[in-house]
């Protein structure tokens, strides 16, 4: 490719203040901080649809408040339990509890998850096409551009209250031009991250970096609360606002190729940077790197050639890809059933022989995501420390089968029984999730069957986590159907989600579990990811 990528022009301004380079630690350090930010604000600008939801289409027969000075606080700053007659407050006040045209209706509820889906399977089918277009572009453009133009559709959605507008057809389409923008995010993250980082403890700093979704949810949903009071439009004009800030942050700082500031190609080089560049006046050779054409030697950082990218059915065909992939389908079909209907479950059940309240299930729900933060952590820590990417996964998988089960059957005993089987179910559930979407993926885009001759990261990526989101957009809208039925048909689905999950990895388990037993020789084409370094 004959396009050039530059130094951010915040890192140029630093450079040009401190008089020298940062050391490749403190790059990454960096990076890590800028992409978590990154993908948190990916993740908050979600959020305004699941807390607006009760004022588009308010519950019949309910009651506006009687009182406005209440302690409206969401957790984690207030508290979990809220009593019912604090219930919906916020909620209720600026709609005057007669909710908003054209959600309010008998049809209501259907074209709120008509907009749920639509902008899932945008945000599907647009990974395939952003993958391709960040391993082709300079992704920090490519991201900074995402970022706006997702916070730029997120606030017109809710300029739709300050301009009156009624039309159904216009929620559907920003919602849909959101979910194409925001598949921008996830593969150029992991690629830049993938960048600078080797495999070694590659699974356990994506865990903990991972935490950037739980960060965001929250985040998203004090932001989308604290100022819904003066109107709904502004629950999604906040986020967006502080969506397109972000994209400014990407463009001055964020370095998206370890090339773009004088070091070389860190997955050329088995993991490490073979020297340091001290300043960014002196220009050393970088020895014993067999990388001489593709510019990794020291320089002021300006005008690195891009490297080829791959083809989506190139991609497809690096070992380990469609599988991970399929059993990312399942995975996220779980995880998402968990996402969008959680809430609404925990206020249709009773715990300790109460039904909750509204705001306390929402409250509540959130600590299946403080699971999942530690289910990631700790599937990336186990993947490293055994070099087994793909038998961590399925075990997590199906110990995320009783663990479902048990919360179902025994989550109603009380309300810290119901606290801590959650937990353990996102832990389970979030595990594999969060390991396929970040080091899995990472792995398969730098796999030693592109030779070094091609940069797959995010082309790997969104095809993973593009086949991932349509689970994601069928769980939710097959518990639509099932829960009608009762909830055990529901968690009956996700059982069967999570078994074909674990099911789908049973090749590459064997073939790690092979290789761990000396059998090198007959490992399969779908060989183990970790164990390529001998």
């Amino acid at each position: 490719m004959g396009s050039k990528r530059k130094t951010p022009p915040g890192i140029l301004l630093l450079r040009r203040v401190r008089g020298r380079n940062w050391s490749p630690k403190t790059f990454r350090y960096a990076i890590l901080l800028i992409t978590f930010i990154a993908y948190a604000c990916y993740h908050a600008s979600r959020k305004p649809s699941s807390i607006v939801k009760s004022v588009l289409h308010p519950e019949p027969g309910t009651k506006p408040p009687q009182q406005e000075h209440i302690n409206m606080r969401p957790w984690p700053l207030g508290n979990v339990f809220v009593k019912e007659e604090e219930t919906d407050v916020l909620l209720r006040r600026g709609s005057a509890n007669k909710g908003w045209e054209p959600f309010n209706g008998k049809g209501g509820t259907s074209r709120l998850g008509e907009i749920d889906v639509a902008f899932l399977a945008c945000y599907s089918i647009g990974m395939y096409v952003a993958g391709h277009l960040g391993d082709s572009l300079d992704l920090r453009l490519f991201l900074t551009w995402g970022m706006i133009g997702s916070g730029f559709f997120v606030g017109l959605f809710g300029m739709g209250y300050f301009w009156n507008i009624h039309a159904f057809w216009f929620f559907l389409v920003m919602q849909m031009a959101a979910g194409l923008f925001q598949a921008t995010g996830w593969p150029s993250v992991v690629a830049v991250v993938g960048n600078w980082f080797g495999k070694r403890k590659r699974g356990l700093i994506m865990g903990i970096w991972n935490a950037h979704t739980s960060v965001g949810n929250i985040c998203g949903s004090l932001i989308a609360a604290g100022v819904l009071q003066y109107g709904w439009g502004w629950s999604f004009i906040a986020p967006g606002l502080v969506m397109s800030l972000g994209g400014v942050l990407v463009y001055l700082f964020l370095a998206a190729y370890p090339e773009d500031v004088g070091f070389p190609d860190i997955n050329s080089n088995s993991g490490k940077f073979i020297k340091r560049h001290r300043d960014i006046e002196e220009e050393e050779e970088v020895e014993e790197v067999d990388v001489e054409d593709e510019g990794e030697s020291s320089g002021s950082g300006q005008g690195y050639e891009n490297k080829r990218s791959v083809g989506l059915l190139q991609a497809c065909m690096i070992p380990g890809v469609i599988p991970f992939a399929m059993c990312l389908f399942f995975s996220k079909l779980v995880a998402y059933t968990f996402l969008y209907w959680l809430p609404f479950y925990l206020s249709q059940t009773t715990i300790g022989g109460e039904y909750m309240s509204v705001k306390t299930a929402g409250n509540l729900s959130t600590l299946f995501d403080v699971g999942g933060i530690v289910g990631g952590i700790l599937a990336g820590y186990i993947s490293d420390k055994f070099k087994a990417r793909a038998t961590t996964a399925a075990t997590f998988m199906y110990a995320a089968i009783p663990a479902m089960l048990v919360y179902h059957s025994y989550g109603g005993v009380s309300q810290t029984v119901n606290v801590v089987l959650m937990m353990v179910a996102g832990l389970f559930v979030n595990g594999p999730y969060a390991l396929i979407t970040t080091a899995v993926s990472a792995d398969l885009g730098t796999h030693k069957s592109l030779q070094g001759d091609s940069r797959a990261l995010a082309t790997v990526t969104a095809i993973i986590d593009g086949t991932g989101s349509a689970g994601a957009a069928l769980g939710p809208l097959l518990t639509g159907f099932l829960s009608t039925l009762g909830w055990e048909a529901v968690f009956y689905m996700l059982v069967v989600g999570a078994l074909c999950a674990g099911l789908l990895l049973t090749r590459l388990v064997i073939a790690e579990i092979r290789e761990k037993l000396g059998y090198v020789d007959e490992v399969p084409a779908c060989e183990p990811l970790l164990n390529e370094r001998r």
